[in-house]
């Protein structure tokens, strides 16, 4: 490995930080809240163990990775003492139990079935899961999540599911031609949030709204969003 480039990388993945940091603050006081009500989600895809441990030394305490067997195998060389971990992407029923008790939430359960297989693992682990509930806000056919339409009857059938904790919600909205057209998904989202948190359903508590990711993070903050999913902005472009 070059060390020049390393240090280059090491060098960008600061200054991104820095720049991340100051636009979440930016956006969160602009919207009329702390800068600190807003959790920062490093996004590890495709990043090498070396570059996320960097990016840790920062003072980052969130990552979140999309599939269980690169989280699995990338968990041993990463410093993890104080950092939260996040499950991001679509979860098939069939890796539940590998990663059931290995992060701390499964972000993105976008279905009843998902969430039933999770809570059965986690019973026998003798653990509660946390967990956010995946939104298909653009209804689209290409992305997992709950229809909105039936948003309200499936977070209530969910919260009857023992060994997990709903914690709120996520989405990603369709790919948007402009800022103003995204930050009505956003809202969207915000005011079913705000529906479900008012009904205080027990075993849902409504406390993370996961929304915004490196192109439209700030959007999300100042439409409500209390989570945002930054990659590319902090680790630079995504190698395959």
């Amino acid at each position: 490995m070059d060390e020049a480039l390393v240090k280059q990388r090491f060098h960008d993945i600061e200054e991104n930080y820095k720049i991340i940091k100051n636009n979440i603050a930016e956006a969160a006081i602009k919207g009329g809240r702390k800068p600190e009500d807003i959790r920062f989600m490093a996004v590890t895809k495709t990043v090498d163990s070396l570059y996320i441990n960097h990016a840790l030394s920062l003072g980052i305490d969130l990552i979140g990775e999309n599939r269980v067997q690169e989280f699995l195998s990338k968990r041993d060389e990463l410093n993890l003492n104080g950092v939260e971990k996040h499950l991001i992407g679509h979860l098939q029923t069939n890796k539940v139990r590998q990663i059931v008790g290995e992060v701390d939430m499964i972000d993105g359960v976008d279905s009843v079935k998902v969430a039933k297989e999770i809570g059965k693992v986690s019973q026998k682990k003798g653990i509660i899961t946390d967990v956010l509930v995946e939104v298909n806000i653009g209804g689209e056919e290409s992305k997992f999540g709950l229809d909105p339409a039936r948003l309200n009857e499936t977070v209530c059938e969910m919260s009857e599911i023992e060994g997990i904790k709903i914690k709120g919600l996520m989405a990603i909205p369709p790919i948007c031609t402009n800022e103003e057209e995204n930050r009505k998904f956003f809202s969207n989202m915000y005011t079913m949030f705000l529906d479900i948190k008012a009904k205080k359903i027990d075993n849902v508590s409504m406390s993370i709204l996961s929304m915004g990711m490196s192109d439209d993070y700030a959007s999300a903050i100042l439409e409500g969003s209390t989570m945002v999913r930054v990659g590319s902005s902090l680790f630079g472009r995504r190698v395959y």
